[in-house]
This record gives structure tokens, C-alpha cells and sequence, in this order.
């Protein structure tokens, strides 16, 4: 299963970013579909998730100002940011697991990783 992320770039402070991501393949079901970040320097942490029941879970830094949204019919993810600010700066990755025929018949279980978007907010 292969993911495809798009919509990073550079906005200011203050702005809005619409990631999305993309996954292909041949899958069965999705379970968790979410974001998580690394700025500079730093561990890559969660951003949001959100189940196939559309529960959303936000880290606190992002609560209020991001939104994480899903279309099952796509197999996509979506992360609105609004009201943006320099310590956003990171590269957002896209991650989704759930089940897919990844050889042959046999339903398997995979978690993916799309390549990350850059997203830079400044001034």
C-alpha cells in the first residue's frame, strides 16, 4: 500500500494549509488513518488520527486550530491548519493501516508511511 501526501509549502504565520494524502492499493478496509510531524531537531510526533468510525484524537498543541477529516470512498486523509505559527514548521507524515491483499489471495495487515510534506511557516 503506498501513500501519496500533498499540500505542504509555505504560509504565514497566521494562514491556512490543506494537507491530503492519498493511499493506493490493493486494499481491503482502513482501519486508522492520521498525520504526525518532525520539526527540525526533534522526535516525529502525533498530530491527529481519526478511526473508521471518524473519531478524532488531536495532540494538544493542534487542538482548536487543525482538523483531521477522512473520505472512505477515496481511501484519503485530510488535515486542515488554520491559524498557523512558526513552531508548525515541520515535515508532516501522512501513516494508515488497516488490511490489504498485499500478495497473492491473502488478506494481510499493513500500516504505511507516506514520504512527508514540508510545511513552513514564517514570515
Amino acid at each position: 500500500v503506498q501513500l501519496q501526501a500533498s499540500g505542504g509549502g509555505l504560509v504565514q504565520p497566521g494562514g491556512s494549509l490543506r494537507l491530503s494524502c492519498a493511499a493506493s492499493g490493493r486494499i481491503r478496509s482502513i482501519n486508522v488513518m492520521g498525520w504526525y510531524r518532525q520539526g527540525p531537531g526533534k522526535q516525529r510526533d502525533l498530530v491527529a488520527v481519526i478511526t473508521s468510525e471518524d473519531t478524532a484524537v488531536y495532540a494538544d498543541s493542534v487542538k482548536g486550530c487543525f482538523t483531521i477529516s477522512r473520505d472512505n470512498a477515496k481511501n484519503t486523509v485530510h488535515l486542515q491548519m488554520n491559524s498557523l505559527k512558526p513552531e508548525d514548521t515541520a515535515v508532516y507524515f501522512c501513516t494508515v493501516n488497516g488490511l490489504a491483499f498485499v500478495e497473492g489471495p491473502t488478506l494481510t495487515p499493513f500500516a504505511s508511511w507516506g514520504q512527508g510534506t514540508l510545511v513552513t511557516v514564517s514570515s
